[in-house]
């Protein structure tokens, strides 16, 4: 349809005004479709009045609120484009994304004011500072069509490290996040106006945002949010709220499982619930199953909105390790270095097509060019198909790390440890870990300097997520006969295992 996502809103408030579309967490207020509709239209004409109009850039920092769904519905209106901004980045990080994006207006919360103040310190054209909490001007009923814009139009730039150390955003349109939607309405035991989520997940990520909150909106259905994960608050507010469906990074899931008392917890509203961001335990699969629920695993990417395959709950245990098929609106293949068929069994890179592919990398045509080769995106991503058409994924072609629903790159990291005057090389790589899916190992070759301090050294350069949580000193890297670093090795001997994808 030729419509943005602030579409989806209006046509609910006309067709169940009363219905619940968001609730507030921690005071338990709610929003009907009606309020919500006026409170977009209302933060419209507010964007409008600060000089935003269709293709700005409005960059939004914050936890997890109700107000920051309705900036994103609200710039959406008015033919603008939403960038989330990771909270978890430092100050020079924030400024590289709303610089790159050229962001005119910054939505930031109390809690991150002054990093986003910090941020904007560092640009010579700082954008216009807004509270995020910032009660919207007159409500007014909307009039006319539902809402401007067209499906092909940016949505949203959503930014992912770079494997140069530099972020790129990937574009999303209005019609990415429909297909999206869809995808999800029609995966597993599917989703209607009458189920309920938590979004706990951080927004600012594609997986909370594409996999939790829009898919309900789409749907009619209701979103709680919660600003912040705690486990007990979290499972006693799913048997509050009557949560029928949920999404969880595998970090999460893991946190749940170690609440004392869950088994004795009752959550029968719950229809099903999906993981994703990284490859879930096993373990973790089992728990659930093991009080009956009906758990799925996804696999995305940002640049895919983020649905890409999906395994049913059905598969879960007897496909484990597997990532499952694609979902109704993508098409996927692994292909050999010159783009060709492989195989069934035969090691290949995982390409995709459909209507949930980005629209590129904002402001980079080479590196979209690149990616998209022959109308397929090259996920950069190594696996194996069995004859059921079933995915496994074997390794990462750009050695991405993924630790708690977090991406990292570990050039990034190693461009930071290099600055260490004691640092003569330098390798990172990541490693299984029972918490987190993956934590961020740094295989070093150092002379008087201790774990503790290069840890100490990065996090005051980087995020913290993106910093070892463990070094190990090396008297030398494991390098092939042209110099190539062989992190395979570095994976076995710390490791134990050279895959980078594991279970």
């Amino acid at each position: 349809m030729d419509e943005s996502i602030g579409a989806w809103v209006a046509r609910r408030a006309e067709r169940s005004p009363d219905a619940v579309a968001l609730v507030d967490g921690p005071s338990g207020a709610r929003t009907t479709y009606a309020e919500l509709d006026d409170r977009v239209s209302a933060r419209a004409a507010d964007l409008a009045g600060l000089g935003v109009g269709p293709g700005d850039r409005v960059a939004l920092l914050g936890e997890n609120s109700c107000a920051s769904l309705e900036w994103l519905f609200a710039v959406a209106r008015i033919g603008a484009i939403t960038v989330p901004v990771n909270v978890r980045l430092a100050p020079a990080e924030v400024a590289f994304v709303l610089a790159d994006a050229g962001a005119t207006l910054l939505i930031r919360s109390t809690a991150f004011e002054a990093l986003g103040d910090a941020a904007a310190a560092e640009l010579d054209a700082a954008p216009t500072l807004v509270d995020l909490a910032t009660e919207p001007g007159p409500i007014r009923r909307r009039e006319g069509d539902p809402a401007p814009g067209r499906g092909d139009e940016p949505c949203v730039i959503m930014y992912t490290s770079g494997t140069t150390g530099r972020p790129k955003g990937a574009v999303l349109t209005h019609d990415n996040m429909l297909w999206n939607a869809v995808n999800l309405c029609v995966a597993g035991p599917g989703i209607a106006s009458t189920d309920v989520t938590i979004a706990a997940a951080p927004l600012f990520h594609i997986g909370a945002l594409g996999l939790s909150a829009l898919p309900l909106l789409y749907a009619g259905g209701t979103v709680v949010v919660v600003p912040s994960f705690d486990p007990v608050g979290f499972l006693d507010l799913m048997a509050s709220e009557g949560v029928t469906t949920q999404f969880l990074v595998p970090a999460m899931w893991a946190a749940l499982t170690r609440v004392p008392d869950l088994a004795e917890r009752s959550f029968l509203a719950l229809r099903w619930a999906i993981s994703g961001g990284a490859p879930c335990p096993v373990v973790v699969i089992e728990r659930f199953l093991a009080l009956g629920w009906t758990f799925t695993e996804g696999f995305g990417m940002t640049e895919l909105s983020p649905a890409a395959l999906f395994l049913d709950a059905a598969d879960v245990v007897s496909r484990a390790g597997s990532v499952g098929r694609p979902f109704l609106h993508v098409d996927a293949r692994l292909v050999g270095p010159d783009d060709e068929l492989v195989d069934a069994g035969e090691v290949g890179e995982l390409v995709l097509r459909g209507p949930t592919v980005f629209a590129g990398y904002w402001n980079r045509p080479e590196e979209t060019a690149e990616a998209m080769r022959g109308g397929w995106f090259h996920s950069g991503d190594l696996g194996v198909r069995d004859e059921d058409g079933f995915v496994t994924l074997v390794d990462r072609k750009k050695d991405m790390i993924i630790t708690g629903g977090e991406n990292v790159y570990p050039v990034e990291v190693e461009q930071v440890l290099h600055r260490h005057p004691a640092v003569s090389d330098v390798a990172v790589v990541g490693v299984g870990d029972p918490q987190w899916g993956e934590s961020v190992l740094a295989v070093v070759v150092a002379e008087g300097a201790t774990a503790e301090e290069l840890i100490a050294f990065a996090r005051d350069r980087i995020a913290h997520f993106k910093a070892p949580s463990r070094v190990e000193f090396v008297p030398e890297l494991p390098r092939n006969a042209t110099g190539k670093l062989l992190k395979r090795v570095l994976r076995e001997q710390f490791a134990g295992s050279a895959a980078a994808v594991s279970r």
